[in-house]
């Protein structure tokens, strides 16, 4: 019970501090200091109780395992990105493109479709030759897509400059997806195994949370911004490329740190856990993204 208080705390905390930084009081702001001071202390009380409870909510010593912790660490930076970005693509798309609400959440489909159809290979293929090269080329691959998606004019053509965007997006999620989710199950002890799923899935969340808080106001849209399209727009190129540099770096931190098992595992739980991914992204778009393939 205290440790998912404090953390439910630290969260709220430290999100509600992000989203007040960008109004006028700044980051000087009292409230913002006293949020995200709070935040880090809760944060810091979370990991305290659940280190001296004999029954964690969270036991810490899943986290002694290299390989859970890196796989971790490269869901946070990777859906982070995906979250910020999915969140500001339908914005502009009817705003600055002038799509209505139903055509602009109907643009990132094809995504859906490719993980359906490529989400059980990529697992396979992952099973076989071990998940670095893919967890390595994935986020390379999400990070060009959303570099794509600063093509995006007022026009907002959907052939010529969404859908290349979201197809190369798409790609790079079937890539990495699946063989993230597997190795973050399949680093834990198959004890926890339920814990490290419900770690994986939190982390993929908080990072889109706070992405959505902090890339806006990276980008310099705040305030009004959304009701001027030439302004919004600009600070849309502008956070679609900062969201692809952070995705990019998710493959850097794979490389570096990711290890392939002497024997790879069947990808069965990777593929129910990349389905549950992609129907969570989906509700995304409305939203915005996924459930835990890093989902």
């Amino acid at each position: 019970m205290t440790g998912a208080v404090t953390i439910s705390l630290a969260l709220a905390g430290i999100t509600y501090g992000l989203i007040a930084a960008s109004g006028s009081g700044g980051w000087t702001s009292p409230q913002v200091l006293v949020s995200l001071a709070a935040g880090v202390l809760l944060f810091a009380a979370f990991i305290v109780a659940e280190a001296r409870n004999p029954h964690p909510m969270l036991p810490l010593s899943i986290f002694r395992s290299r390989q859970f912790s890196a796989a971790n660490g490269v869901t946070f930076v990777v859906y982070g990105a995906l979250g910020g970005a999915l969140f500001l693509v339908p914005v502009v798309l009817q705003q600055v493109c002038g799509y209505s609400p139903l055509a602009a959440g109907t643009a990132l489909l094809p995504v859906t479709f490719i993980m359906l159809f490529l989400s059980a290979r990529s697992a396979a293929l992952a099973a076989r030759i071990g998940p670095r090269l893919q967890m390595t080329t994935g986020p390379l691959v999400i990070g060009a897509g959303m570099a794509l998606f600063a093509r995006i004019d007022s026009s907002g053509d959907y052939l010529t400059q969404v859908l290349p965007a979201v197809l190369v997006f798409g790609f790079g999620l079937a890539i990495n997806v699946a063989p993230l989710t597997s190795t973050a199950l399949s680093s834990a002890p198959a004890e926890h195994s339920g814990i490290a799923s419900a770690v994986n899935n939190d982390v993929a969340r908080a990072a889109s949370l706070i992405a959505v808080a902090v890339l806006p106001v990276a980008a310099g849209i705040t305030g009004d911004v959304y009701l001027h399209p030439d302004e919004l727009l600009s600070g849309f190129h502008t956070a679609v490329l900062i969201s692809a540099v952070v995705a990019a770096s998710g493959g850097l931190i794979a490389a570096l740190t990711i290890r392939n098992p002497a024997r790879a595992e069947e990808p069965v739980p990777a593929v129910q856990a990349a389905q549950d991914e992609l129907n969570c992204l989906h509700c995304g778009l409305d939203a915005p993204p996924l459930r835990t393939a890093g989902q």
